[in-house]
């Protein structure tokens, strides 16, 4: 969410929440960073959890889009006036009457439910915000039973910390804590903290700092919700540093909402750190990898504004998400075209971007106005199953410039296929078997259209429009492809400029070759194919950072440029293929850094035949 007192923000995750456990993966966070004693008992008990807390990504619908967009007619009392009693209740239900049955259950209520429109804030005696009379005159345990009464879940929002405006002096009791105060809670210099260093931070040394989260915490429960986004945390949300390392806090709300006694789902807001996975993994059961997707615009969102960017930033994670806890990449504005500001490709290819990272499905639509393709995109059974499904977060296995193939592997042998052309014109996309380890025939599956589109041999090729998708399940029917490795150590290679060899235990060899930048090459020589041909080959590559490329050749060739997405650290590898023209006999393939920089290369794998 934002608010005029966090300057245009990033919204403040707008996720709808229910924690107690959170991952599935009890991460270990230095004695420096949480207070582990403390938290030891949340940490067991989200770990035991995990198996029925965020199972599966969350679905629902989110205030803050209508809130945050100058469509005409949303907000006609000023910014982010959208969001009053009146309109949640209207889209609650709504979201019964025509997305509950398809797995959307959650009504998650974002920033500004204790500001009034003027943004001026509401708290109670004991520093815990309080709902704006005029926004929620009923308060909100009545908006969170009307919810409960239409078979739903009821989401809330929170930024991190102690909110300047509720330390009134520092004199303010905290409930249920005697003798502690709100002086007591931050640190007495009042650092400030979150993304709009609109908080004081709490300074978890002191008890009484447990005691306030707690509080708000059972503030919620009594109140009925669910679900509970926490924005502005860092590292991450545009900060870095001691002040916005809010570690601490998520491990103290993960304590809270345990104590309660009541599952409450808890979602990371905005743009967290991916170094801090674990702790993120640890202790909540959601986090957003990524700015802000609406424009703050006359529509909800554009193509350009940060729908698209999603395509860079969402590989990075692909490792992370897991039951229990999972990559959110913000509100799916798809179901209703002129609101969303997209044109139907753009519509299509954002939802299937989403369901293909598993990412958490929560639109921000107004559902009352739902045009016909919005909702059958929204209500398509085959997609959400592969947003909701066991199998892994796809990831890219071809990028030729804005024509990308993103792929995972089911439980069952098949694929799950993404084609995306991201390029403002129309192209042809395809996607190689063997990029997915095997040649011969396969079974195609049009997710989208419910359509099986008999059998291809070797590949498949779309003509898609601008910024358009297909969705496939692929089913081989041929035989896995033989290969040879080539490692990028080898003393059969030529290493020029500034590339070495490097030690890599997670690596084919336990090596690889690094330092590619500038004018650093790495050539593969002895490469031996039987006749000539076009070849899918890949690579193993490692690549901690988000935008390295490689100029590839064979031989003298001339070169194709081909970007790498993140493997999300520098010691895990992840493998793209790309297509390159090979001799009968011995050949060379070279990885060019050409002036920029490329990731650490482990091997390249080239198969027996074209």
């Amino acid at each position: 969410m934002r608010s005029s007192s966090y300057p245009r923000l990033p919204k403040i995750a707008r996720a709808a929440l229910v924690l107690v456990s959170v991952g599935t993966v009890a991460a270990v966070i230095p004695a420096a960073t949480v207070q582990a004693d403390s938290h030891s008992s949340a940490t067991a008990s989200k770990t035991a959890t995990a198996t029925t807390m965020a199972a599966t990504p969350y679905m629902g619908w989110s205030s803050w889009s209508m809130q945050s967009s100058s469509y005409p007619g949303l907000n006609p009392n000023g910014s982010y006036s959208y969001l009053t009693e009146a309109n949640v209740l209207k889209q609650t239900d709504a979201l019964a009457a025509n997305l509950s049955a398809y797995g959307y259950n959650y009504v998650n209520i974002d920033a500004g439910w204790w500001r009034d429109n003027t943004w001026k804030p509401e708290y109670d005696q004991n520093a815990r915000q309080a709902p704006d009379p005029v926004r929620f005159p009923n308060g909100m345990k009545p908006v969170a039973d009307h919810i409960h009464a239409k078979g739903l879940k009821a989401g809330i929002y929170l930024p991190v910390g102690l909110e300047k405006e509720a330390y009134g002096g520092g004199t303010v009791p905290i409930w249920n804590a005697p003798g502690c105060t709100t002086a007591d809670i931050v640190y007495p210099d009042l650092r400030t903290t979150n993304g709009w260093d609109s908080s004081y931070k709490l300074d978890f040394a002191n008890t009484c700092a447990q005691k306030y989260v707690d509080s708000q915490a059972q503030m919620l429960a009594d109140w009925g919700y669910d679900f509970l986004k926490i924005d502005g945390v860092g590292p991450g949300s545009g900060k870095s540093g001691d002040n916005y390392d809010n570690t601490p806090d998520v491990a103290a709300w993960n304590q809270a909402i345990a104590a309660t006694g009541r599952p409450i789902h808890l979602e990371l807001s905005w743009s967290l750190d991916r170094g801090t996975a674990a702790a993120w993994k640890q202790y909540s059961n959601g986090w957003r990898i990524d700015t802000d997707v609406e424009c703050y615009c006359g529509t909800l969102v554009t193509w350009d504004n940060s729908v698209k960017a999603r395509w860079n930033d969402a590989p990075v994670w692909s490792d992370v998400a897991a039951p229990g806890g999972w990559n959110d990449l913000d509100s799916l504005d798809v179901g209703n075209g002129t609101m969303d500001g997209l044109t139907n490709a753009e519509r299509q290819s954002y939802e299937t971007l989403w369901a293909i990272n598993k990412s958490p499905l929560f639109t921000g639509d107004d559902l009352t106005q739902l045009d016909s393709y919005g909702l059958s995109l929204l209500t398509n059974r085959e997609v959400i199953a592969v947003d909701q499904s066991n199998s892994p977060v796809a990831r890219p296995i071809s990028t030729m410039g804005d024509q990308q193939v993103w792929a995972a592997k089911n439980a069952d042998g098949s694929y799950t296929v993404a084609l995306f052309n991201l390029a403002g014109a129309p192209e042809a996309v395809t996607a190689y078997w063997a990029a997915l380890g095997f040649q011969g025939n396969a079974a195609v599956h049009d997710l989208w259209n419910h359509q099986d589109l008999g059998s291809f041999r070797n590949q498949i090729t779309e003509a898609l429009p601008a910024h358009g998708s297909r969705l496939f399940t692929v089913r081989p029917a041929g035989s896995t492809v033989t290969t040879t490795a080539y490692e990028a150590e080898s003393p059969n290679n030529t290493l020029s400029g500034s590339a070495a060899i490097t030690a890599c235990p997670e690596c084919s060899g336990g090596k690889k070759v690094g330092n590619l930048y500038g004018s650093a090459k790495l050539q593969f020589n002895g490469i031996t194919v039987k006749k000539a041909g076009i070849y899918t080959i890949t690579v193993a590559y490692v690549d901690g950072s988000t935008d390295r490329t490689a100029t590839i050749s064979s031989n003298t060739g001339s070169g194709t440029n081909i970007a790498f997405p993140s493997s999300g650290d520098w010691n895990t590898a992840h493998s793209i293929s790309f297509q390159l023209g090979l001799n009968a006999g011995a050949n060379s393939i070279t990885f060019d850094s050409n002036g920029w920089y490329s990731p650490d290369i482990d091997k390249i794998d080239v198969p027996a035949s074209s």
